[in-house]
């Protein structure tokens, strides 16, 4: 299908910027290089450090240099004993025991302990959707000795490490006691984790230079590094994140050797990467991300279903992945689903009648007329620091414009974007009605893990979806073994949510990153983890 006007329009006004920025100077912390140091570019300066307030992909990365895990995700999409040596459980899944492995010691000089990772599960479980549920049917957590950690449940709960492997949005990072009573939704400033490499205070500066240094005493397993699984080796001293101004000094940077890895690069500037004899270009992440535009549910005018639905059956998802992701048959796919396509159990039957992606937006506009709508604003908030987001929210202001909806396009930057998300207030005290983000595979890919389709309302994530529906059907999937069948409780949540949906999924595309030459052991996945990265 070719791309529309809009998108075309979109896509020209992103070159253009981007070409222009390729002029500007490299960055003035050019000096000789150290081998022993990494320098990476993040796709958005890092504000925020406690994983556990943020769901923000740029505090999960920092996140995954301090901090470990009781359970990691492989390749195989299931989980793997991290922290742990393993764990055993009765036959009614309702008594857990997690043995930690030897050797294992927080970066103040302490050792982990069971009662460390008990607070810490508590605490992420007042944040994390998955957590809130484990806990409805939790009973006690605790530690029966320094290595053991004990789950207690009053009901079968047979999908415990599914939670405690999890990926990307609010990993359950293992922190010392001591930052278990703290509140959840206060976010920490200490970082004391348990991790390959030591975060380093003192050099820290809020959305432009993080340092981190290799942590002596972390004893990786012996296994092949898989994601968040495995072996988690720090073959560098040193690792310098360098938030740059635009993309254009990103790609100068690199082609001039002054960094080492580049965490995404827009599909303009691909070419550059590929011509350049001292870069190489890859991949990222092979399950890919999905794009989101995500409605405030609890404000005019999207607390109207008729509304959502008209928006939902207007949008083009190839015009929103043709303007964020290019042209590419490996770059992109449409994807009508709230679940990642080509993962189990999980189609598009109810997508396709919901999101008909029509020519013309004859029929849009007069389900609009009919819902009720009657000219209220619309903040659209449009995070212009991460390429992909900024595209979606060029499409996504146009199609409301030509819709005759009344948009305000507010662009900013991503950490003001998510500190502006907290405010439930109306638009004229800093609310907002809409805003573009996106939602790994990995993390999307059950009805536990995904925190996007969950009807928790005000106790659940940003947009505030109240939904007992699939409160109800998510508890049906938690309590259903991992290998039972499960087809029939993803289709009736798919067929809930595109009667009420909560957000506008946008379809799926990777994301490529730029490594210098001598650079070697990149992981794929949807983070960007510092271990196995080499030197060469």
């Amino acid at each position: 299908m070719p791309p529309s006007d809009t998108t075309r329009l979109t896509r020209r006004i992103v070159l253009a910027g981007t070409a222009a920025a390729v002029t500007a100077p490299r960055p003035s912390r050019a000096q000789k290089r150290d081998p022993k140091v990494l320098r990476f570019i993040p796709n958005t300066g890092l504000t925020v450090l406690d994983p556990i307030w943020t769901a923000s992909l740029v505090t999960g990365n920092h996140a995954y240099h301090v901090f470990d895990t009781l359970y990691g995700t492989g390749s195989d999409w299931k989980p793997a004993p991290q922290m742990a040596e393993g764990h055993t459980m009765d036959a009614d899944f309702k008594v857990w025991d997690i043995r930690l492995r030897d050797n294992l010691w927080f970066h103040d000089g302490t050792p982990v302990l069971a009662r460390d990772c008990a607070a810490s599960v508590k605490r992420w479980a007042k944040r994390d959707s998955f957590g809130q549920a484990m806990m409805l049917a939790n009973d006690t957590i605790e530690a029966v000795d320094d290595r053991t950690i004990r789950f207690r449940f009053k009901r079968r709960f047979p999908r415990l490490l599914e939670g405690l492997g999890r990926t990307s949005a609010l990993p359950c990072a293992i922190m010392p006691e001591r930052f278990g009573d703290v509140d959840a939704f206060t976010a920490l400033k200490e970082m004391v984790g348990s991790g390959p490499y030591r975060f380093v205070a003192n050099e820290f500066n809020p959305g432009g230079f993080v340092a981190y240094r290799k942590f002596d005493r972390y004893a990786p397993r012996q296994e092949k590094p898989d994601r968040t699984a495995g072996g988690k080796i720090a073959h560098f001293e040193r690792v310098e994140w360098h938030t740059m101004p635009d993309h254009g000094t990103a790609v100068s940077a690199m082609q001039a050797g002054e960094m080492d890895w580049w965490e995404s690069t827009p599909a303009d500037l691909r070419p550059l990467v590929q011509a350049a004899r001292n870069l190489r270009l890859e991949s990222k992440d092979p399950f890919g991300w999905m794009g989101v535009l995500r409605f405030n549910l609890k404000k005019p005018p999207f607390d109207n279903v008729k509304l959502r639905r008209a928006l939902l059956a207007a949008a083009s998802q190839v015009d929103f992945l043709q303007a964020a992701a290019a042209d590419g048959p490996d770059a992109w796919r449409t994807c009508r689903a709230y679940f990642p396509c080509g993962a189990p159990n999980v189609t598009e039957i109810a997508g396709t009648k919901a999101m008909p992606m029509p020519a013309d937006l004859s029929a849009a506009k007069r389900a609009i007329a009919e819902s009720g709508y009657a000219g209220e604003k619309i903040a659209l908030l449009v995070p212009t620091d991460i390429h992909h987001h900024a595209a979606f929210g060029q499409v996504s202001g146009d199609l409301m414009r030509r819709l005759g909806l009344n948009v305000d396009f507010q662009a900013m930057d991503w950490g003001t974007m998510i500190q502006r998300l907290t405010n439930r207030g109306p638009l004229d005290k800093g609310g907002w009605s809409l805003f573009h983000t996106a939602a790994s595979m990995v993390s999307t890919a059950t009805p536990g893990v995904n925190f996007f389709i969950r009807g928790m309302g005000d106790k659940g994530w940003t947009g505030w979806y109240d939904k007992p529906e699939i409160e109800t059907l998510t508890q049906e999937w938690l309590d259903t073994a991992p290998d039972a069948p499960q087809q029939h409780i993803f289709d009736r949540i798919q067929q809930t949510l595109f009667d009420d949906p909560p957000f506008l999924p946008l379809g799926q595309y990777t994301t490529f990153a730029t490594y210098g030459r001598d650079i070697a052991g990149g992981l794929p996945g949807i983070g960007s983890y510092p271990w196995n990265i080499r030197r060469v």
